[in-house]
């Protein structure tokens, strides 16, 4: 049997290799040079895109713009929170009231929930005699229940301190401002010597006559708006009573 004569081997294969090499590289050059040129705020949205695909983003981008998917998911979240806080501050006022109704003080003090949180107004002749700032020695002991039933849920406190529009002019207050302004400071002092509440937590201002909740031209109303407002301050208010900084680093510890 005649035998095949064998092909030459064919030294040039090696080139098919090179040549496969070179393209690749060329290939990574391109890309390399595309992404090196590209259009920052696109590439921030190709990277968000990215995240949303591995599970990890909050975006995803369309053609030109980042369409947002998070809003929806961020105000599911802030309602949530908002209703555990509103089930909170409702908490805490059911139980001041019950305290209140416990020691006949419902005609002293009053409470209610509004847009700034929850609200207990003391009124000034019970707590505080006529034209001073002092809180009086029998009244003490309230306010610091009060305010051991408050410190339950950490929010920021503000005091307010409240007059009617009669004039005053003693040797120790020249006018409605300083008394109101002293008063709530007394009273923010008192809590926080007395109720373990940290200062961090309080601001305290006086308004004088210039925010009745009543017509002072009755006696009624005028004794309705002299009073000290406790207001446990909704948590929406946190940048605003944290002078901006949006946070505190002696609340969040507590949380």
């Amino acid at each position: 049997m005649k035998r095949k004569p064998e092909k030459p081997e064919n030294h040039e294969r090696w080139l098919l290799t090179y040549s496969d090499l070179i393209t690749l590289l060329m290939i990574f050059f391109v890309i390399m040079y595309a992404m090196s040129n590209v259009d920052a705020a696109k590439y921030k949205q190709m990277s968000e895109s990215l995240k949303v695909a591995m599970g990890g983003g909050k975006t995803i981008v369309g053609n030109e713009d980042a369409i947002s998917v998070s809003e929806n998911s961020d105000k599911v979240t802030e309602d949530i929170e908002a209703k555990s806080e509103s089930a909170k501050l409702e908490q805490v006022k059911s139980q001041v009231d019950k305290y209140l109704e416990q020691n006949g003080m419902k005609d002293s003090v009053t409470t209610q929930i509004d847009e700034r949180g929850l609200v207990v107004s003391l009124n000034d002749t019970v707590f505080f005699d006529i034209g001073t700032a002092e809180i009086k020695p029998e009244s003490q002991k309230k306010i610091i229940e009060i305010g051991k039933i408050l410190n339950q849920i950490d929010n920021y406190i503000r005091i307010e301190g409240h007059t009617d529009n009669i004039p005053i002019r003693t040797s120790q207050y020249s006018s409605n401002w300083q008394l109101s302004s002293v008063r709530a400071a007394n009273a923010t002092e008192f809590l926080i010597a007395n109720c373990g509440i940290v200062p961090e937590r309080f601001s305290s201002v006086g308004y004088g006559e210039y925010r009745p909740i009543l017509d002072n031209s009755t006696e009624e109303g005028r004794a309705r708006n002299r009073r000290v407002d406790i207001i446990i301050v909704s948590s929406k208010f946190n940048k605003i009573e944290n002078n901006g900084s949006g946070s505190n680093p002696v609340l969040d510890n507590k949380k």
